[in-house]
């Protein structure tokens, strides 16, 4: 096999099985390797010159090590601009036992929205522990979300249709919903109602939608929107952006939320 800069470790790693003893030996970083679930998500993306960088030495150590083993050496091949992104440090060293795998591709297949398992699933979550959610997109609204929440994320695209989204826990969610007064804040916005029904919309354009109409939203109105849940990760992105919200629950799919600027 010929080798170069831009050659993906994972290659290296499949076409000989003594390589990844070579590769470690190089850099005391590459140890993390030797954890299957790393070398799924590094080596199958990161070339010689990309993890050269991450193991702070240089492309020529690869060509050592690897020559004895077989490898022909071609170095007059350029690195590829735009190298991959690193990967983030918890994920680099996680351990298996601390993931929890989430596929939420057969839901989305069926036709349901699978938020409301995820926040069943994001309620597990103990600090340390990483939630893998497997999707046919990359969640960005829910990425964001999360970040304000104590979670680090990180979106892998595997394939066209494949998605892996990691979420690490570094502190507990704590999202209080406001259910108190509605009467009396419904009663305040009497006559100076906006109102939009986000109920047949897909996720997540829900979200999408009550942050738009928010933009235009008048000084002196209230937002009222017909919601077939509380959504919970659109709350503190409203306390960001200047609002308050009263949320009444008039059965398990049937949501009224009155938003307003505090």
């Amino acid at each position: 096999m010929i080798i170069h800069q831009n050659t993906k470790i994972g290659a290296i790693l499949k076409h000989h099985p003594a390589s990844l003893d070579a590769i470690v030996s190089i850099s005391p970083k590459f140890e993390k390797l030797r954890n299957p679930i790393l070398r799924k998500l590094m080596a199958a993306r990161a070339t010689i010159a990309m993890a050269s960088k991450i193991g702070g030495c240089q492309v020529t150590d690869f060509y050592t090590k690897l020559a004895p083993l077989g490898f022909e050496i071609d170095p007059a091949i350029p690195a590829n601009a735009g190298e991959e992104r690193e990967l983030p440090a918890f994920i680099q060293s996680l351990d298996e036992e601390q993931v929890v795998v989430l596929d939420v591709r057969p839901v989305i297949a069926a036709g349901e929205d699978p938020l409301s398992l995820i926040l069943q699933t994001i309620k597990t979550i103990q600090a340390g522990q990483v939630l893998k959610i497997v999707n046919t997109f990359e969640p960005t609204p829910l990425m964001i979300l999360l970040k304000k929440q104590g979670f680090e994320a990180y979106a892998d695209h595997i394939e066209e249709d494949l998605v892996e989204t990691w979420f690490y826990k570094n502190a507990d969610i704590n999202i209080k919903v406001q259910a108190g007064n509605w009467e009396e804040a419904l009663k305040r916005f009497e006559n100076k109602l906006q109102t939009i029904d986000v109920r047949a919309l897909q996720m997540p354009l829900p979200m999408h939608t009550i942050l738009e109409s928010l933009d235009t939203l008048p000084e002196d109105k209230a937002l009222f929107v017909y919601h077939k849940r509380i959504p919970v990760f659109l709350l503190p992105e409203l306390a960001q952006r200047g609002f308050e919200y009263r949320a009444k629950e008039l059965a398990s799919d049937e949501v009224h939320l009155l938003i307003f600027r505090n």
